[in-house]
């Protein structure tokens, strides 16, 4: 019960090792809190029962964004892999609330997550989940505990095929060898739904995205594949973005920029942490890359430098927020496959329209600003603090800030950086051209 966030998967004193999945897991929920004293027994202890174990919680996967988080979840809930050791994908993640990116990891790790009223789910319960009709029910009888509706219909697919990308380098290849052979187009895929235009405006996140695919706008919900200018990468991830990369047989970058930064460990490395700030850079730099080196400072600072107004990027830390373009943060899987493919697959969030009246008066600070949106949020009841029946305008949502166009950079970085704390999907701040 109550929040799981990434950092109870993933502890930060334990990200060294981070790329050995089966030893990380041991990490997990290291914490005892209430129900949890030794997770990876009771974890056993649930398998002996003869059924998959899920993963359920109010709320889950806040915080940063960890793809180990997933790998750990998923070494003690998922499937082996043939051939591949020390990995696994599949398993089930059922939550209240989950948060956008652990969603997008868990979609990528080839594992089932949905949304549903877990009010009614305990420890140990045993669930028989049907997935095509949308619905949890007791085990071996007909009460319905919740119904669920998927968060896209190709999610099935993507477990069918291992994940996410694995489904979207295989249909590629599969319309590829289908046109060259003069056959139709296959019918074996569930192709996203495309929806309905309805002749209004676009936001200004729409408009970005849409020049990134070549059009004028994305409306909502609508899947598209983004191009990528901008990929960030930072130490406490790059060493799994790394792996990805291999995974992925990528020799070159087809982003515009990748760069990789150590501003985690430069101040206090561990010996595995020295390892790896002298072998990644090469990595990085070999493909096409940019590589800082340590101490040359924060990968944020660095990214803000670099960035055009009508760009969007990605990058494997929860708070790589762009004060103009907009970005959507992702796990190490996502990054990979952004920096390699120069592309990210992106269901377009829904917007969430923040405006800001008057001018600024003396002594009201940009935190105060920062604060002011889930004070206002609060008011209205769109945001909650109790975890059970929780409400969250901003989660999996873009932040559309208007009303403060004479921002600095720094500034409109602090605000769009403050959507990270909100599980907000992305950032846009209207400025001026000046």
């Amino acid at each position: 019960s109550g929040e799981t966030n990434t950092d109870d998967l993933s502890p930060a004193p334990d990200a060294w090792s981070r790329p050995d999945i089966p030893l990380h897991a041991k990490a997990m929920l290291k914490m005892p809190r209430e129900g949890i004293t030794n997770a990876e027994q009771q974890i056993a202890e649930l398998k002996q029962k003869g059924f998959p174990v899920a993963y359920v919680g109010d709320v889950v996967g806040t915080g940063s964004s960890r793809k180990s988080a997933t790998n750990s979840v998923l070494w003690y809930m998922g499937n082996d892999i043939p051939f591949i050791p020390n990995k696994r994908d599949g398993g089930v993640c059922i939550g209240g609330k989950i948060a956008p990116i652990f969603f997008n990891t868990m979609e990528d790790s080839g594992a089932l997550p949905f949304e549903c009223d877990v009010t009614r789910m305990l420890m140990g319960d045993v669930i028989d989940i049907f997935p095509y009709q949308g619905v949890v029910k007791r085990h071996d009888s007909d009460e319905i505990v919740c119904q669920f509706v998927l968060k896209t219909d190709v999610l099935l697919d993507e477990v069918r095929a291992g994940g996410r990308i694995p489904l979207i380098i295989g249909r590629g290849l599969t319309d590829r060898a289908r046109k060259a052979l003069g056959l139709p187009a296959s019918a074996v895929f569930i192709l996203p739904s495309s929806k309905e235009d309805n002749n209004k405006g676009y936001t200004l996140a729409q408009k970005i995205v849409g020049r990134a695919c070549g059009v004028a706008g994305v409306r909502p919900n609508t899947y598209c594949e983004p191009h990528m200018s901008t990929v960030g990468s930072q130490d406490t991830t790059g060493p799994m973005t790394r792996d990805e990369l291999k995974d992925l047989a990528c020799l070159g970058f087809s982003a515009d920029l990748v760069l990789q930064s150590f501003c985690h460990t430069a101040a206090y490395p561990k010996p595995v942490d020295i390892t790896m700030q002298h072998t990644l850079p090469d990595f990085i730099m070999n493909r096409g890359g940019v590589s800082l080196r340590p101490g040359d400072g924060i990968i944020h600072s660095w990214l803000n430098r670099m960035l055009l107004p009508d760009t969007v990027g990605t990058g494997g830390d929860s708070h790589t927020r762009f004060p103009i373009g907009i970005s959507f943060p992702a796990g190490s899987g996502l990054v990979a496959f952004a920096a390699a493919t120069g592309v990210m697959p992106l269901d377009m969030p829904e917007s969430v329209l923040v405006r800001f009246t008057g001018t600024l008066q003396p002594g009201i600070t940009l935190r105060d600003l920062v604060n002011a949106i889930p004070y206002a949020a609060l008011q209205r009841g769109l945001l909650t603090v109790e975890k059970t029946g929780k409400k969250n305008v901003f989660s999996g949502r873009i932040l559309e800030i208007e009303g403060l166009p004479d921002l600095k950079i720094e500034q409109a970085f602090e605000l769009s950086d403050a959507s990270a704390e909100r599980s907000a999907g992305g950032c846009t701040i209207r400025l001026n051209e000046a």
